[in-house]
């Protein structure tokens, strides 16, 4: 029997170990697919590490994936550890005939370095786009580019002001929106897209094509933090509209959809859910993006300004540095019993609404 905080790390490092672990008690199938060229804060390997349970050729399968923003590894990791702890649940997958595949650290690099974009400055939940076609236009972001990351940090009196002013003229929804929906054309400013596929993009859809072939059915539920009251998990669906009612009857009328506004989500582009639409086509998905809060939402935005100001000075102080990262690791990770108590007992809840619901589609 664990305690709750057992399942939970204090690194990426751990975090892996802990997973792999308990992947190779639960005699899951493994891979791992290592970042080449990088390495960890620590220096460690980085990798993208996969763990399948259940027949192979499962009809209906599970995936459960955490690490897309770096430090929120440290809530989903400890969510799949759970997971393959748990005798009940494995028991109930098993009896259902499902296919689980846990995909653990989707951005290592993140995970690792305490940023919540990759290595490239990459937002992967704005990569996940068509790159042969023109790429989604936020006029928006231009504007307050300059607010959001000012010259220096923190920043000045008049750096406050000028933003406030903004703020003031157009609202904080639509700040809030301009900053986060996604952009593509300053590649060291926030919620950065990049220009082609990304390592993680690339290394999860061949994953994907490889564990969803057979699948005529896909549950698909990204750990995520940061947005929210504290301790909460919003089920946010980050899916196409026609899928909405699906997702909805399985996991309840909670289901909030950030293109009816009433998300804490803003509707972005490119999520890394939205690869299963490409990869695995002929499958029935549901989709579901599980947001569990930290702390309050423009705190957390200002700690990401915080970081991307660190991102274009290099030359800052270490203890600046240290100082930064460590802010930004809270942002993103509850790091008391309670938290991690209030996290466990909602995954539990919707991975057995999973269950139910793969078992009731025809």
């Amino acid at each position: 029997m664990h305690d709750v905080a057992s399942h939970f790390s204090g690194s990426y490092a751990e975090a892996r170990r802990k997973f792999l672990d308990a992947a190779a008690d639960r005699q899951a199938r493994v891979e791992s697919f290592e970042m080449p060229q990088h390495r960890g804060a620590l220096g460690e390997t980085l990798a993208m590490d996969l763990a399948r349970l259940g027949p192979a050729d499962a009809t209906k399968l599970i995936v459960v994936s955490s690490g897309t923003h770096g430090p929120e590894g440290f809530c989903g990791s400890g969510c799949q550890v759970a997971m393959l702890r748990d005798d009940d649940l494995q028991r109930r997958l098993a009896d259902a005939g499902l296919g689980l595949l846990l995909v653990h650290a989707v951005n290592p690099h993140g995970f690792s370095h305490l940023r919540r974009v990759n290595e490239d400055n990459i937002d992967l939940n704005r990569n996940h786009v068509d790159f042969s076609r023109p790429l989604p236009v936020n006029p928006d972001y231009a504007a307050v580019d300059g607010l959001a990351i000012p010259a220096t940090w923190p920043p000045t009196a008049a750096d406050g002001a000028a933003l406030a002013a903004y703020i003031a003229q157009h609202g904080v929804t639509a700040y809030r929106a301009s900053v986060s929906r996604g952009q593509y054309a300053v590649a060291d400013g926030l919620f950065y897209g990049g220009q082609a596929p990304s390592w993680s993009n690339r290394t999860l859809r061949a994953a994907l094509r490889r564990h969803g072939a057979a699948a005529t059915h896909i549950a698909w539920i990204d750990v995520h933090t940061g947005l929210g009251p504290r301790g909460h998990g919003e089920k946010i669906y980050p899916g196409r509209p026609e899928g909405l009612p699906l997702a909805r009857a399985w996991w309840g009328a909670d289901v909030l959809a950030p293109f009816e506004g009433n998300s804490a989500s803003p509707d972005v582009s490119g999520p890394v859910v939205s690869a299963v639409y490409d990869e695995c086509p002929q499958a029935t998905v549901a989709l579901m993006g599980l947001e569990f809060g930290t702390l309050p939402d423009m705190e957390v935005l200002d700690r990401l300004r915080a970081d991307h100001w660190l991102h274009r000075h290099p030359e800052a102080p270490e203890a600046q540095r240290r100082a930064i990262r460590q802010s930004l690791r809270e942002a993103f990770y509850g790091d008391d019993d309670a938290w991690k108590g209030m996290i466990l007992g909602q995954s539990r809840v919707v991975m057995l609404q999973t269950i139910l619901g793969l078992q009731k589609a025809g």
